[in-house]
């Protein structure tokens, strides 16, 4: 028999079999917001700047094209770090190019194009103002008020050479007469994006298609069609984040966003780490992409932030690759005897281990089988006779938990 690589049947596809079903066009990019709406989390630590120049470093090996540095009208220490990440960008001559947000006003705006000034760096300003009647409602703010503030700071980005992308908050909740009116305004005065924003994870994936949909059609009806690019930006309040970020590629963005291990307010944005992955999967994604620095990058960003990584959290938890279940396992091991290395990576796993410099790991516990310890056992080149192989099993079989390393090793020593 064939390799599984030469054997597609091995695994039928689902996910491809219905030729019908849209699928991701090339050409998108992906945007990274760890270090700006990541941080924004009430529990995550504002890392310091040799690891934030280290994370930035690890999403331009992964290929990510966009990063959101920071905030710089939020402070000095924004000022800073901003400034000190741009010149890392350029001295190490890395490719991910850098975006910093701003409200629409010039004393957000300001500080990034000092900052543009001052590195001789060309930095995207996503400029953010509220669109949904709740917001409106609430600021008491009115659409002449709202139109002039938009238009001046995308005129100050535009006389400054700062690229404008144009974002309105609460997208998913705003009535369309409204985004019509500031999306106009925006590109007539020069806005090069328009970003959807789902702010508060409200949307669902038809709310996806129905907002790109609308916005694509505005962009043409104005006579913008090739000039103007939109973004996708989503929380996941409902859980949705993620697969809204997949529709969102495939209803018409040219770029969504996300951040490592979903962190940012509330519950957090869309995993970047879970879109590049599915991206993979999917076969679109796009350019050299090193996916093993994916796992250095969450401990990167989980140890900076402090924020652990759930055991549960696919690809980079401690269980995403890991059994103790006696018929997950014989079918492992049946595949490694096989002598094929891809079949004993996916035989139990839609994800490939390896991939990501990880690999499938057999434990021992009450739900085990005798296969389980020997595994265990030849993966630590320990020989035993089979009765103490069967003791380890017979010992699992009375606990309620997994057993430990030290558990196995002093029933070996036992004999």
């Amino acid at each position: 028999m064939s390799g599984p690589e030469q054997n597609p049947e091995i695994i039928h596809d689902w996910n491809h079999h219905d030729p019908r079903v849209a699928t991701i066009p090339p050409g998108f990019s992906l945007f990274d917001e760890t270090l700006r709406d990541g941080i924004q989390s009430p529990s995550v630590h504002d890392p310091d700047i040799e690891d934030k120049i280290r994370i930035v470093e690890l999403l331009d090996a992964i290929g990510v094209e966009y990063l959101d540095v920071s905030l710089p009208g939020s402070g000095p220490r924004a000022v800073e770090d901003t400034e000190r990440i741009i010149r890392a960008i350029s001295d190490r001559k890395l490719r991910i190019r850098p975006a910093c947000a701003a409200r629409t006003h010039l004393n957000d705006i300001r500080p990034i194009a000092e900052i543009s000034q001052r590195t001789g760096t060309a930095i995207e300003v996503m400029t953010f103002i509220g669109s949904s009647p709740i917001r409106v409602f609430a600021e008491d703010w009115d659409a002449e008020r709202m139109l002039k503030l938009s238009a001046e700071a995308i005129d100050f980005c535009v006389q400054n050479s700062l690229p404008a992308c144009y974002v309105t908050e609460d997208t998913t909740r705003a009535h369309p007469d409204m985004l019509a009116s500031l999306f106009k305004n925006a590109m007539d005065h020069g806005a090069y994006r328009l970003c959807l924003c789902d702010t508060v994870g409200h949307a669902t994936p038809d709310g996806v298609r129905a907002l790109l949909g609308f916005t694509s059609d505005l962009v043409k009806q104005h006579g913008f069609q090739g000039r103007i690019k939109l973004d996708w930006h989503g929380h996941n309040d409902r859980g949705l984040a993620v697969i809204n970020a997949l529709v969102a590629l495939k209803s018409g963005a040219d770029r969504v966003h996300g951040t490592v291990l979903g962190v940012g307010e509330r519950v957090g944005n869309a995993a970047l780490d879970q879109i590049l992955v599915n991206l993979y999967l999917l076969g679109v994604l796009p350019g050299a992409r090193d996916l093993s620095k994916l796992v250095e990058l969450a401990r990167v960003v989980s140890r900076a932030c402090q924020v652990p990584i759930p055991y549960n959290y696919p690809v980079l938890g401690s269980d995403a690759f890991r059994t103790a279940t006696g018929v997950h396992a014989a079918a492992i091991i049946k595949a490694e005897r096989k002598g094929d290395a891809f079949l004993a990576d996916r035989i139990y796993s839609s994800v490939p281990a390896g991939l990501f410099g990880r690999q499938q790991e057999i434990e021992v516990g009450p739900m085990s089988g005798e296969s389980n310890v020997h595994y265990w056992l030849r993966r630590r080149s320990i020989q035993v006779e089979p009765q103490v192989a069967k003791k380890i099993l017979a010992y699992a079989k009375t606990q309620v938990r997994l057993l430990t390393s030290d558990e196995i090793m002093a029933l070996v020593s036992a004999g």
